[in-house]
C-alpha cells in the first residue's frame, strides 16, 4: 500500500528547460524568418544608398543652377551628368548583386522625379521650357505616386515600368542638352533639345497611360 500511494502521489514531472525551448523554436523560428524577410525587404543596400546621393545631387545641381555665373552652370550640368549616371548604376548593381529591395524600387522612381522635376523647374523660371509641357509633367508624376502610394498601403510594391524608364532617360538626354545649351548657346544643339524635350513629352503621357492601365488594379486591391 505505501509503494502503491507513493507512486500516486508522485507528480507529473514537470517539462525541463529544454524541452520548453525545443517546443518554443518552431514559433520563434517562423517569427525570427518573417521578421528577418521584411528588414531584408526594407534595408539599406549599397544601390539605394546609391539612389539617396541622387536625391542630394537633385538639390545640389539646384543651387549650383540658380546662380548666374557661368562656372555655375557649368557645375551644376557636371552635377546633373553624374546624378543621371548614377540611375542607370543602382540599378545594374542592384540586379547584378541580387540586392533588390521592395525600398529601392520604392525610392529609385522618387529620385528620378526629383532630379528632373527640379531640372525641368528650372528651365521654366529662365523660360526655356514653357509652363504647360512641366504642368503635363508634374500632373503625370503626381498620379503615379499617388498610385504607388495607394499600392504600398496594401503592401505591393509598383516598380517602374519599360516605359517608365525609358521617358526618364529621354527626358535626361533632354535636360543634358538643354542645360549644356545654356553654356554653349548653340542653335543646333538648341534646336536638339527641344525635339528631345517633346519626345519626352509624348513618352511622359504614354507611360503614364501604362502605369493606369497596368497598375491602378493592383493599387486598388483589397
Amino acid at each position: 500500500m505505501t509503494g502503491k500511494t507513493q507512486k500516486q502521489a508522485n507528480p507529473r514531472p514537470s517539462a525541463t528547460n529544454e524541452e520548453r525551448v525545443e517546443r518554443s523554436v518552431p514559433h520563434n523560428d517562423g517569427r525570427t524568418r518573417a521578421s528577418r524577410g521584411s528588414a531584408c525587404s526594407a534595408s539599406l543596400t549599397g544601390p539605394t544608398y546609391l539612389t539617396i546621393l541622387r536625391m542630394i545631387l537633385s538639390v545640389v545641381f539646384m543651387a549650383f543652377a540658380l546662380q548666374p555665373e557661368l562656372w555655375a552652370r557649368i557645375v551644376a550640368l557636371i552635377v546633373f551628368i553624374i546624378a543621371a549616371i548614377t540611375d542607370k548604376i543602382d540599378g545594374i548593381w542592384a540586379r547584378n548583386t541580387k540586392q533588390v529591395t521592395d525600398l529601392g524600387a520604392f525610392l529609385d522612381p522618387l529620385a528620378d522625379k526629383m532630379l528632373v522635376d527640379l531640372a525641368f523647374l528650372f528651365l521654366v523660371y529662365i523660360y526655356v521650357v514653357p509652363v504647360w509641357v512641366f504642368a503635363i509633367i508634374i500632373v503625370r508624376d503626381l498620379a503615379v505616386d499617388g498610385m504607388r502610394m495607394m499600392a504600398a498601403r496594401n503592401n505591393i510594391t509598383i516598380a517602374a515600368s519599360f516605359f517608365g524608364k525609358l521617358k526618364t532617360t529621354v527626358q535626361m538626354t533632354a535636360l543634358i542638352t538643354l542645360l549644356a545649351n545654356l553654356i554653349l548657346g548653340n542653335d543646333i544643339i538648341g534646336i536638339l533639345g527641344q525635339i528631345a524635350l517633346y519626345l519626352a513629352l509624348i513618352l511622359t503621357v504614354l507611360s503614364g497611360a501604362d502605369y493606369l492601365i497596368k497598375a491602378w488594379p493592383k493599387a486598388i486591391k483589397k
